[in-house]
């Protein structure tokens, strides 16, 4: 026998159920009945031994409602021959099929979870859940968890409350549909995850379950993962309440979440915003939410829905498609943006969208410059990491911000230049020993190595200021400071093979804040060009390390 089966999806007609025990296996030394549920369109498989079906007749027959004698007997011989297994197959697909038919509307429950009606079947579904809540459901909400919900459990409520049939289809007021309302209407916290492909055992596509999330009214939280953004209703009547919503893996685009109304209006804007043209449709805001999560999506482009959220603080979009950064200046509320792992190359002008946020991660993008990000002058925390940086010149872009203390480079081609870290850190000026680099403090030796190439690249700033034709230099003070250089027209640049810096003895270089006169004597001026290698043509700093030592570097 075949029994596979073709995902279908929920119809809301109701439908006949049926039973058919189909085959059997040997598991160990007992025998294992196969049995196919149909209910309309949707079937699903349950496995049970004979000592299960025993266990449900006894249930059963204790509660007074089917005759003892309806079961076939035990057999203790040859229990696992063929012939006996054929005929108690069929015995007991007729003692199944007799069961629904004493029981079409109001199944017992021991016969809904021995054909686990409470897993696929609606009336079975809002029964268990109901009963669950009616033990449970006070003690959750004055805990205030996350409850968690299947697509396919909102579906069977939402299909419920459409059906005019009573509240509790069993007679037992343990699964009255009035619990699990009472328990919506309070609930703050919920989750909802899907799956893809079918439920279970079954051929349900819990993705083409529509259900309806109007019955929550005082929802502060919700999330919801695999699910399709168009099975998704309801979901703007919870403007009024929500404060953190997050959407994973379950739509193409903004709009399809935040305006649903898009849909039916070609022209819509946002309540309290004045247009100059003419709208079909003016849209509540989202009043309350701070945080809208939705990354792991296939989101492209940040649209104008965006408008509908001017509360939100936090922004996280990563795991997406975006190539570029729109619309984010409606939001200017907004602290904390998440836009890694996007497809993402150049951000121009970052400041006039992004404003005053705080923390920002751009990693695992396309990035290879950061002229756009001069400008994010209140950013704290800033995550490039897994992006193409190569350039030292790039840091620069940053190094100049001033509130930045979390930076992550980690993973881009940058990190192998020598001395990485220190020549990123000399970027940031007098600010070096504020900045977290790659999750790692910067050390005191860093710091120190950061001091000398500053002094380094001050220098070289003063010997090319020296040696420009388009500024005039007081040619004596000029003189006084460093002599040897006014020895030509111009100063004689290094060989390449020369190495940078060289060390000079310490007792034999004067401290740069002792500036020499012109009156000084030429004998301090010899000792000092007998001294070093490079006879006098160079510029020489000296460091006082805290070890006591002086080292000067001339080049």
């Amino acid at each position: 026998v075949d029994h596979s089966m073709e995902p279908v999806p929920f119809t809301e007609e109701v439908s006949e159920r049926k039973v058919s025990v189909v085959g059997s296996e040997l598991v160990e030394n007992y025998t294992v009945y196969i049995i196919d549920v149909t209910d309309g369109q949707h079937r699903w498989t349950v496995k049970h031994r004979y000592s299960d079906f025993y266990d449900l007749h006894e249930k059963l027959t204790a509660e007074k409602k089917v005759d003892r004698r309806l079961l076939p007997p035990k057999k203790i011989l040859g229990k696992n021959s063929k012939s006996l297994v054929e005929r108690r197959q069929k015995e007991l697909e007729l003692y199944l099929q007799t069961l629904l038919q004493q029981f079409p509307q109001a199944t017992p429950t021991p016969l809904t979870n021995f054909l686990h009606f409470h897993l696929y079947e609606i009336n079975g579904i809002t029964a268990a859940l109901a009963e669950e809540l009616f033990h449970k459901g006070e003690q959750l909400l004055q805990a205030g968890e996350v409850f968690s919900l299947r697509p396919l459990q909102l579906f069977s409520v939402s299909q419920q409350l459409r059906m005019a049939k009573p509240t509790c289809c069993n007679g037992d007021a343990k699964t009255d549909l009035g619990h699990i309302l009472d328990f919506t209407c309070r609930l703050r916290y919920l989750k909802i995850s899907g799956t893809r492909g079918p439920v279970g055992t079954s051929n349900i596509q819990e993705a083409s379950l529509p259900f309806d999330l109007s019955i929550f009214k005082s929802l502060l939280q919700v999330e919801i993962t695999e699910c399709s953004s168009q099975q998704i209703l309801g979901l703007s009547s919870l403007r009024m309440s929500l404060v953190t919503m997050s959407i994973h893996r379950s739509t193409e685009s903004m709009m399809s979440v935040l305006v649903p109304e898009a849909s039916e209006f070609s022209q819509w804007e946002p309540e309290g915003v004045e247009s100059g043209c003419p709208v079909t449709a003016v849209i509540p805001v989202w009043r309350n939410l701070t945080t809208l999560d939705m990354s792991h999506n296939c989101i492209s482009s940040i649209d104008s829905s965006v408008k509908l959220m001017p509360k939100v603080e936090f922004l996280d979009l990563s795991y997406n498609q975006l190539s570029s950064v729109e619309n984010l200046q409606h939001l200017y509320n907004l602290v904390h943006v998440d836009l890694s792992y996007n497809n993402l190359r150049v951000l121009e002008a970052a400041h006039t969208r992004l404003g005053n946020i705080k923390t920002l991660s751009l990693a695992g993008n396309q990035l290879d410059r950061l002229t756009g990000l001069t400008k994010l002058y209140s950013l704290v925390s800033l995550d490039l990491s897994h992006n193409q940086l190569a350039q030292l010149e790039e840091i620069r872009n940053i190094g100049s911000l001033p509130c930045l203390e979390k930076l992550n480079l980690s993973s881009n081609p940058i990190c192998i230049i020598p001395d990485y870290r220190t020549k990123v850190l000399a970027q940031f000026g007098d600010r070096a020993a504020e900045v977290c680099l790659d999750c790692n403090a910067t050390t005191e030796k860093e710091l120190d190595t950061v001091e000398v190439l500053k002094a380094i690249q001050k220098a070289k700033e003063a010997k090319d200021r020296m040696s420009g034709n388009d500024k005039k230099v007081d040619s004596t003070r000029l003189s006084a400071a460093v002599p040897p250089l006014l020895s030509s027209s111009s100063p004689s640049p290094l060989p390449a093979s020369s190495p940078l810096p060289s060390t000079c003895s310490p007792s034999s270089v004067a401290p740069p804040a002792a500036v020499t006169s012109s009156s000084s004597s030429s004998s301090t001026s010899s000792a000092q060009q007998a001294a070093c290698p490079s006879k006098g043509n160079h510029v020489c700093i000296r460091l006082c390390h805290a070890e006591g030592g002086d080292v000067c570097f001339c080049f």
